[in-house]
């Protein structure tokens, strides 16, 4: 069983940054491919950013690309969003999630554990 807690959103102006992390209880972590999500108000849930449990491989949806970076620091449990340049669309709740697998997933439904989310506004 894992727990996820995310923090680090908030209020920004556009253009500006934001470090969310997601801390994780229990020893599956470093085994475990973990990934971001976000869920705009009215719209569903999409796929934002993932990497596999060595960090070696990540994967980044295209309207993120080259603006955010996920990275992971395993002695913590924890696994970091770095969101760069942000725009008014990037404006969702924020969800880390954690599956049980090597390699790395795009799809919620693959996932096996979530945290609460963590409100990001980006105003314009």
């Amino acid at each position: 069983q894992m727990q996820l807690v995310e923090s680090g959103g908030g209020l920004v102006q556009a253009g500006g940054s934001l470090r969310l992390s997601c801390a994780s209880s229990g020893r599956a972590f470093s085994v475990s491919t973990m990934a971001w999500f976000r869920q705009a108000p009215g719209k569903e849930r999409e796929f934002v950013a993932t990497i596999n449990w060595s960090g070696g491989s990540t994967y980044y949806a295209d309207s993120v690309k080259g603006r955010f970076t996920i990275s992971r620091d395993n002695a913590k449990n924890t696994v970091y969003l770095q969101m760069n340049s942000l725009k008014p669309e990037d404006t969702a709740v924020y969800y880390c999630a954690a599956a049980r697998t090597f390699v790395i997933k795009r799809e919620s439904g693959q996932y096996d554990y979530w945290g609460q989310g963590t409100q990001v506004t980006v105003s314009s």
